[in-house]
Formats: C-alpha cells, sequence, structure tokens
C-alpha cells in the first residue's frame, strides 16, 4: 500500500512540475498567439519584429554619431541583433522562395 501512494504521489509530482514548465515556457517565448492565426499573420508578426530591430539600430546609430550615448558596445549589439534578424529573414524569403519554385515544377 504505501508504495502505491509513493508511486502516484510521484507521478503526480511529476505532472506539476511538467505543467508549471509548459506554462513558464510558453509564456516566456511569447507565442499565446490567437487559435486560427496562419502562416501570413505569423510573417506578417516576424516581419514587424524585423522592421523594429532596424528602426532601433538606425536610432542607435543616430544616438552615437549625434554624442548623446558613448556607449559603443551598446552599438555594437543593436547593430549586430539588427543584422542576424534581417539575416535570418533573407534566409526564410530564400526557403520559401525555392518550396515555391519547387511546387511549381511538380506535375499534377
Amino acid at each position: 500500500m504505501a508504495i502505491n501512494n509513493i508511486g502516484i504521489n510521484a507521478y503526480r509530482n511529476a505532472m506539476g512540475q511538467g505543467q508549471a514548465i509548459r506554462k513558464t515556457v510558453g509564456e516566456s517565448l511569447g507565442k499565446t498567439e490567437k487559435p486560427g492565426a496562419g502562416f501570413a499573420d505569423s510573417l506578417k508578426k516576424s516581419l514587424r519584429e524585423v522592421n523594429e530591430q532596424q528602426l532601433l539600430k538606425e536610432k542607435a546609430v543616430e544616438s552615437f554619431a549625434s554624442g548623446e550615448n558613448q556607449n559603443v558596445h551598446e552599438l555594437m549589439i543593436q547593430l549586430q541583433k539588427a543584422g542576424v534578424a534581417m539575416s535570418l529573414t533573407s534566409t526564410v524569403r530564400n526557403k520559401v522562395l525555392d518550396t515555391y519554385k519547387e511546387l511549381i515544377r511538380m506535375p499534377f
């Protein structure tokens, strides 16, 4: 009897921890999109975020050039963030175009 209770309690604890982890990860990723959000909506959201990174980069460069901000580290970090975001966007775009070309070549 005691062994069964220990096993059931361990199982319940593990399930509770798993649910807490899933909730925490879901909140930290911020992927709480509305149900039915399609590929186009996700793409638009991603492009908006890339555009925001580019705008932040421009502001950081202007701020550094005008002398308002003398922190080179922050400037370089922002430049890298914007560069990585643009590179990722370009890569995804190329993959989507390659996939489209493959679909066009498929005989139906």
